[in-house]
Parts: C-alpha cells; structure tokens; sequence
C-alpha cells in the first residue's frame, strides 16, 4: 500500500497564509472547469511558485528539493516552498526512462497494433516489440513463421527499436510432457542433439537483419507448465542452455543478447538452481503477474524468489533486469497493483518491459480492468525517447521497508499543511509551515 503520511493541521494565521497561496496557485491554473484524470499525462514537478505577500504576519517557509515526475493518481507528493527567488525543477533525463511496449499478438497482427497502442498512450513511443515462437514443432524454433518477417520490418523501421523473441527449447513444449520425459529430453540437449535447430535460428534472424534480436530463452524454467522446463534436471539444463546459447553466439553476423527469466517465485524450483552463468546470460529477467490471490505487492517484492531477490541477483552478477511479462491476473482490476508496478519498474530502470495485453492481464485490449487501464494510461502518456536507454548493468537502491515513507521528509520544525489532493497537484506539492517563524522575525 501507499506510505501513509504524518499531515498536521495549522490552525490561526496559518490557514490565512495557505487560503491565500491556494486562491493564487488555483487562479494561474491551465484550464477551468473538470479535468479527466485519465486524459492526463504525467505532472513533472511545478517550479517553486509565486512569492506571497498575506495580509497576516508573514509566515517563511522552508524549499524542499523537488521529487521525480509521478503520475497524478499517486498522492505522495513531494513537500515545497515559496522562495523568493522561483527555481525551476530539473528535467528528467530521457535515458531514464525504461524502454517499453507490450505483448499485443504473437503475428502481424501485433505488429499493426503497436501504432494503435501508441495512439491510444497519446503518441507514446513503443520502442520493444514482444513476440514468441510457437514450439509445437522444431520447425517452430527454427524460425520457419512467416510473422517474424512482418516483426523484423517493424524493428528495422527504426533505429532505436528492440525486438525480443520468446524461444521454446523442447518442441511439443506445453504439450504436458511428463518429468522422466523432460529429464530425457534435457539429457539429449545435454549432449548437443538439438544444436541444429538453434543454429538455424540464428540464422534466419541474421538473413531477416534483426541480429540483435534479445532471445528470452526457456522462460518461466522454474514452472511446471513448459516442456522446456528446469525442475526434473536442473545440471542437464543449465548445460543445454550453455549450447544453445555457444550455437548461436557462432553464427556470423549476430549481435543475440540472451535473456534469463523465470516467473516470480519459487514456483516448481527455486530459479536461482537453474541460472547457467553470466558467461551466456546477458540479462536476468523476470515474469511478474498479480497473483496469487490476495498477495499484495509488498509480498511480491519481499517473498523468496521475488522482485527484490530479482534485482539482488542481477546486482550481484552484473547484469541488466528486464519484464518480458507482466500484468494482472489473480486480483482482478487493480489499480494499485498497476501503480506500484509502474513505480517499481520506474526506480530500477530495466533494460525493457513489456506489458503482457490480454484478459485477464491487459489494460488496452481488455475491457475487464478499467480502473488499472486509467493508471496505465496516465503514467505512460507522451512518453518518448530520444536516446538510447543506458544498458549497463544497474545498480538499484534498495527496496525500503513498508513503513518507510518514499517522499521525503518536511524541514526540522516545519509541517506540512493538508490541502487535498488536487490543490497539492495544482501547487506541485505541498506547502511547508515552520514552527519557528516568530522567533525568526523578531
């Protein structure tokens, strides 16, 4: 849940001096009349407002340094001042912003729906394309789909785009093929049986000029779902792996960047059995649903094998994280989940993110989750990107407790005064009251 913040009401000649900067602050507003919250784009921080003259003794106030941009449904605004001087906030670096895009169709039909997104995000830029290889047939994974020549198109429409690819390891891969199976399958890999099937891979996507193509390789290992699976023989796996990955590397011409990622959890097996080494693994990922039921994202973050292990991990092996899948699920329509989400991918700075947009998971294409679709949408709108995002390893600050709030702190002896959500929006924050402002003008 939201930090909850200590407010404390000034009584007297305080609520003289606020009444007045509220009326000045509403009266230099953009619009009169209702504003629809989820038309909005994100609010970066106002500049420190006008100096204020009340008809009561004046009453200093302390500048507080400004917060990052938020979006607006998010109340924990950062507390400000009224200096005499006005000093505007700084702007927000354009390589901090994730990449990001979504899952909106395995074929063409993705491909065409990415402008429809960006439209429906107010012209956001949807630099990651997100696509999956079939695996029914090895003929699948050798990339014989007719769709990734529609998907190669729209990464090579421009420059800054990223095309990430979901590649099965087993064919018949979500086929229900038991463990001793499974375990046979991994030991041939082992061995290098399938080589060739990856080779041809990787060839296709170099002859198709998309040979930096990010390759989530064997997702969600940790589950019981996919063939490809790491459970019924984690050694077997992480060696299979490490040929499937030594197989493409060694085709002329590729640029492949390949991606670890297990689902949240421990799942089946915790998926730190299953990592293959930071020799083969470029970045570490993570699926990251709403679920189960009734698990709050504090949960997500602290439980084993969770989002804060997640970037723990990748922390200490020097690499990059990513969300190839994430969205709602076991919660229904939940909005909160959706804003910390954003949140949480806005401190630790993936290399990309890409919203999984179906029902019961989506906010564009599924009608079910209205409230969370508002929060989406007003985060993201207008977002573009002018430069390469940074893909050197990150190195994210830890995760605070709880109950610790995420805004900082009023000024020793000053409180801040509680004027509403939405006149703290048009202030760009709060206003601050010292206490010691009588001795302070004597």
């Amino acid at each position: 849940m939201a930090p909850q913040h200590r407010r404390v009401r000034a009584r007297g000649m305080a609520v003289g001096a606020a009444a007045v900067v509220v009326s000045a602050a509403l009266a230099a507003g953009p619009a009169a009349g209702a504003v629809r919250t989820d038309d909005l784009r994100p609010a970066a921080p106002a500049p420190d407002g006008p100096v204020v003259t009340p008809t009561a003794p004046v009453v200093p106030v302390t500048p507080a340094v400004p917060a990052p941009p938020k979006a607006l449904d998010v109340p924990d605004a950062p507390v400000v001042g009224f200096p005499s001087v006005p000093v505007p906030a700084p702007p927000v670096s354009l390589r901090d912003i994730p990449a990001f895009g979504a899952f909106l169709a395995s074929d063409a039909r993705g491909v065409a729906r990415m402008g429809q997104l960006s439209r429906w995000l107010g012209g956001a830029e949807m630099r990651v394309g997100h696509t999956y290889l079939p695996g029914n047939h090895w003929s699948d994974i050798e990339g014989d789909i007719g769709f990734l020549e529609s998907w190669a198109r729209w990464r090579n429409a421009g420059d800054d785009r990223m095309l990430v690819l979901n590649v099965p390891m087993q064919e018949r891969n979500e086929e229900g093929v038991p463990d001793h199976e499974v375990r046979q399958l991994l030991r041939r890999g082992a061995a290098g049986e399938f080589d060739h099937h990856f080779r041809a891979l990787a060839e296709r996507l170099v002859e198709l000029k998309v040979p930096d193509t990010v390759l989530v390789l064997g997702w969600e290992m940790n589950g019981v779902t996919y063939t490809h699976r790491c459970g019924p023989d984690p050694e077997s796996w992480k060696k299979y792996w490490n040929r499937i990955v030594k197989t493409m590397r060694a085709v002329p011409g590729q640029e492949f960047r390949f991606d670890f990622t297990p689902s949240r959890g421990r799942d089946a097996v915790p998926w730190t059995e299953c990592y293959p080494g930071d020799d083969t693994v470029d970045i570490i990922g993570m699926d990251s649903y709403d679920q189960p039921a009734g698990r709050s994202f504090d949960e997500q973050v602290k439980e084993p094998y969770g989002l804060q292990a997640h970037v723990d991990f990748a922390k200490a092996h020097g690499k990059p994280i990513s969300y190839p899948e994430w969205g709602l699920f076991r919660n229904g329509d939940n909005p909160e989940y959706m804003r910390r989400m954003l949140a949480w991918i806005d401190r630790h700075k993936p290399l990309y993110n890409t919203l999984t947009d179906y029902c019961p998971h989506g906010v564009w294409q599924c009608d079910d989750n209205p409230d969370s679709s508002r929060v989406y949408k007003s985060v993201l709108f207008g977002r573009t990107h002018e430069e390469e995002p940074d893909t050197t390893p990150q190195t994210p600050a830890p995760t605070p407790a709880p109950t610790t709030p995420e805004t900082p702190l009023p000024p020793e002896n000053c409180s801040p005064l509680d004027l509403g959500q939405w006149v703290e929006y048009w202030l760009g924050g709060r206003l601050c009251l010292r206490f010691d402002w009588w001795s302070r003008t004597r």
